[in-house]
């Protein structure tokens, strides 16, 4: 065979074999995410857990194993860029048509940006759409049924029921569909022509931490709302626990402080268009990552964030608001919703750590039950930036305090690691910004945010409030993760009582103290609160301060059980919640 020929056949197998890798990579996705109703119909919530941490390391694993593959197959060609150029044609050529191409050429990239280290965006050997967004393309609707209504709302809700039915019955189907058509009728109610004409509902369903989402939307005469039907399961059968129908309670619900789900979709991107319906501000990139596409989530991030750069050649890159943190530094783009966290080369005396231990925290927050109540941060490395886009006293700290993480180039400067993740207002500063009733708003979830992270296995150790942010939609969340350790690790003492008052007030303990030590009763003194703020606290929050809560939970926790943390408020629930510690 010519020289030629079999350049030709490399190029043919080596696309076919990446083809292929990811055909492979999608079906255990599938096998994965299938497994999800079984573990919702027998109680299995850790074992969703357990299948959701396998899907995430499933991406790296299927990349890993196709880079073995073509090395055996490219030999000492694999890192030959001439190669690779007309590896990345034929592909594109193979996987043209595709309606989830995306995630295609998303594989192909990380497996180009592994083999050839490559900084910044290399076009020749990537695949890079800047101009469109992927989803422009889909003209498949996504799967879903439809019922119409003719008057009797209840009886819609039946068959919807019987429809989605489980190998555990039902406990009240009857009653189930009388509490959803109580709730959905008065949304209409208003409305100038009033009443619910038809209801459409995805036919997939969604799964996530022990729970089980109909998704849709509900149609009245002139508009239509979100329609989401949370199903819980208890020994005694199924039965529908919330009914969410509003943007809000939508837009948590998908938000980017919770788990992925499990949805067995037969395409990806044109779920996202119809999520789109009913969430039109919620970020691409948001909504494939919460479909637990993360890497195609990343890839999108990415895309949109160099578009805003375009689009502002003369806005730069500076200090995020807030206190400085001693072991990240934070900056953003102040006209995008995005901040990007660099590890500090050394930290604070107080701090009895290191680097090492801070990625492995947030390696434990990506693949915990975050509740709501933690950021998703995605991991980037190797990010190129024009020196630029720095101001001028942002590049400065940076290469002084991050140097570990920061390569200058020229003209250009690369981001060799960090987090991204959304950007919220820090509590502290909401507080002082905001009005007394918004306030009192704020300090009551922020309490509710540590109570929901106790109950996750999470105690956030520094409950300051700069440690916290507040969302668009008004929700405490906790985003800084350096003193972050699971809550059964800790130990939860009452204080002892001292000989006098003066021991009291040194700022020594008067008692031994060990590492994994916790205090409840001194919480006060390090939430860094209003005295009005913390009355506040004690009036509605009070079991915070008390060792015997914590002691409670940490038992439960200890003893395997799983903890529930409703994804929505009790507004939303079709009846009053048990009574939780």
């Amino acid at each position: 065979m010519s020289r030629a020929g079999q350049h030709s056949r490399l190029i043919e197998q080596a696309a076919q074999l990446l083809v292929a890798a990811f055909d492979d990579y999608n079906a255990s996705f599938a096998d994965i995410t299938r497994r999800a109703r079984r573990r919702f119909e027998r109680g299995e919530r850790a074992g969703m857990r357990r299948d959701s941490i396998a899907r995430l390391n499933l991406y790296d694993r299927s990349v890993n194993e196709a880079i073995s593959r073509l090395e055996q197959h490219l030999d000492e060609r694999l890192f030959s860029r001439t190669l690779w150029v007309d590896i990345r044609a034929r592909y594109g050529q193979l996987i043209d048509g595709q309606l989830d191409a995306e995630l295609y050429k998303t594989f192909f990239n990380t497996i180009s940006r592994r083999l050839h280290k490559t900084r910044g965006v290399d076009s020749a050997i990537e695949f890079v759409a800047l101009d469109i967004q992927p989803t422009d393309r889909i003209t498949h609707p996504v799967s879903r049924h439809t019922y119409a209504v003719s008057g009797d709302l209840r009886r819609a809700f039946t068959r919807i029921l019987r429809d989605h039915g489980f190998r555990l019955p039902y406990r009240n189907m009857h009653n189930d569909a009388a509490a959803l058509a109580a709730a959905l009728e008065p949304v209409f109610a208003g409305d100038p022509v009033p009443g619910v004409l038809a209801i459409e509902l995805l036919e997939t369903v969604f799964y996530r931490e022990g729970r089980a989402y109909l998704l849709g939307r509900a149609f009245g005469a002139e508009r239509y709302v979100p329609c989401v039907i949370a199903l819980c399961r208890s020994a005694q059968g199924v039965y529908a626990d919330a009914l969410l129908t509003t943007r809000r309670q939508v837009s948590i619900l998908f938000g980017y402080t919770f788990s992925y789900f499990m949805a067995d979709l037969p395409t990806v991107g044109d779920a996202v268009v119809f999520l789109r319906t009913l969430l039109p501000d919620k970020p691409v990139e948001e909504l494939y990552t919460v479909l637990g596409r993360a890497k195609q989530g990343k890839t999108e991030r990415y895309r949109s964030f160099v578009r805003q750069l375009q689009a502002r050649p003369d806005e730069q890159l500076v200090e995020a608001d807030g206190q400085p943190g001693l072991v990240m530094l934070v900056f953003t783009l102040p006209s995008y919703p995005l901040v990007f966290k660099l590890i500090r080369d050394h930290f604070a005396p107080v701090k009895k750590f290191g680097r090492r231990q801070v990625i492995e925290r947030y390696h434990l927050v990506f693949r915990h039950d975050r509740v709501g109540r933690l950021i998703d941060a995605q991991e980037f490395k190797d990010l190129r930036f024009g020196r630029d886009r720095f101001a001028p006293e942002l590049l400065a700290e940076l290469q002084a305090e991050c140097g570990r993480s920061l390569q200058a180039d020229g003209d250009d400067i690369t981001i060799r690691h960090c987090y991204v993740e959304r950007r919220l207002r820090p509590l502290d500063l909401y507080l002082k910004e905001v009005g007394e009733e918004a306030a009192a708003a704020a300090v009551l979830d922020y309490a509710q945010a540590v109570k929901d992270l106790a109950r996750s296995n999470i105690f956030a150790g520094d409950l300051l409030p700069k440690n916290f942010g507040v969302t668009r939609s008004g929700r405490v969340i906790f985003y800084d993760y350096d003193e972050l350790r699971l809550l059964i690790e800790c130990r939860f003492r009452r204080l002892p009582p001292s000989r006098d008052d003066i021991m009291e007030l040194n700022d020594e303990p008067w008692f031994n103290v060990e590492e994994n030590d916790v205090f409840p009763e001194q919480f006060p003194r390090f939430m860094g609160l209003s005295q009005e703020h913390l009355a506040l606290l004690e009036k509605h929050h009070a079991d915070l301060f008390d060792p015997a809560w914590w002691q409670a939970i940490h038992a439960r926790l200890k003893a395997g059980e799983a903890l529930d943390v409703p994804p929505y408020s009790a507004e939303a629930r079709l009846r009053p919640a048990p009574e939780t510690p």
